[in-house]
């Protein structure tokens, strides 16, 4: 009988033992989790990309993180971005530079008249544009990637063919479009996109100025029944995140971030001009707009009073200690750059 209970004794030893071990190994950390705040509604393209970074990052860093997103202005609006996000009401945030042009200077010469020809070449050339000259203005916060809307674009209730007719046409407009309708003779009428609908059923605006993948996510197709290709200026956003966040992440989840961010750059670029031609597409199939092809010698005459708007900006920013000149002649090597 003792020698049966000493074989049990030494059976079950070892297997108390391993408890034991398993007992004395840390848990896994559980996953950080991340707000990430944005302002267009989740159909747009800010949105999807927010949505492609979030899979990307959780996939990458294989559980470490996870990423809750808010779309449409529900944690932050846009003119709230980056100081929500400095304050940390967000983790993450996505900003339009564009909507504080005085704020966001070396970023915002993106969207100068310069002849960018989509939404990738935009990216690319802003993500460059940063990473050359480090912007100040960026200094308290991670900044996770850059992107660019594609070129703005006429959409309106009547055709316009030529500056005759966009003279004292009302469009909505934002940022820095303001002065490039003001050149051409129309009137840019500043609102939110989401009162712009409202706006166009009662006479307020007879179109707007922007990318043109708003005829379909916004069903801006419906009501404006003519696009007019001008292909003029983008809007630059940028993805950041609050400096303590970032510092609090383990530096598996700082490189998987860090090795995003040009890729998402280029990402967001293509996406954005593969959506934009789906868009033109779907608006002429389903609502029978009809797309207006400005001639060579409209265009240049168009461009042609737009050179003033660069002009201006390097006599009104440049100093000896802002080469804003030198910024203008970068985007436009840039342009050439990405552009092949």
């Amino acid at each position: 009988m003792v020698s049966r209970f000493r074989n049990i004794r030494w059976a079950i030893l070892p297997a108390l033992a391993a408890l034991c071990s398993l007992a004395a190994l840390p848990a896994s950390a559980a996953p950080v989790t991340l707000s990430y705040a944005n302002f267009p509604p989740a159909p747009t393209f800010p949105c999807v990309q927010m949505e492609r970074w979030k899979q990307e990052v959780e996939s990458r860093s294989e559980g470490q993180v996870r990423i809750d997103t808010f779309p449409g202005g529900t944690l932050l609006d846009a003119k709230d971005m980056m100081d929500g996000v400095i304050a940390g009401q967000a983790d993450i945030g996505c900003l339009c530079m564009a909507y504080q042009p005085g704020r966001f200077v070396v970023t915002n010469a993106t969207s100068l008249p310069l002849g960018i020809p989509n939404a990738r070449v935009g990216s690319l050339v802003l993500w460059d544009l940063y990473q050359k000259y480090q912007p100040q203005e960026f200094a308290g916060v991670k900044v996770l990637t850059m992107f660019a809307s594609a070129p703005a674009n006429i959409m309106s209730k009547k055709a316009v063919q030529s500056l005759a007719d966009l003279k004292g046409l009302d469009l909505r407009a934002s940022g820095g479009a303001a002065e490039i309708l003001k050149a051409w003779g129309a009137n840019q009428v500043g609102m939110p996109m989401s009162a712009t609908p409202e706006a166009l059923q009662k006479g307020v605006v007879q179109g707007l100025f922007s990318s043109l993948e708003v005829m379909k996510d916004l069903k801006f197709a419906e009501i404006c029944k003519y696009v007019t290709l001008t292909d003029t200026v983008i809007y630059p956003f940028a993805v950041v995140m609050n400096i303590e966040r970032w510092n609090a992440l383990p530096p598996a989840v700082q490189k998987v971030m860090d090795d995003l961010r040009e890729e998402q750059a280029e990402w967001t670029g293509t996406y954005m001009d593969t959506h934009v031609q789906e868009s033109l597409n779907w608006s002429r199939d389903t609502h029978q707009v009809t797309v207006i092809s400005l001639s060579e010698a409209e265009k240049a005459e168009w461009n042609r009073l737009l050179q003033p708007i660069t002009d201006q900006w390097v006599q009104s920013v440049g100093t000896d200690t802002f080469p804003a000149a030198a910024i203008v002649k970068d985007i436009q090597a840039l342009i050439q750059r990405h552009g092949r």
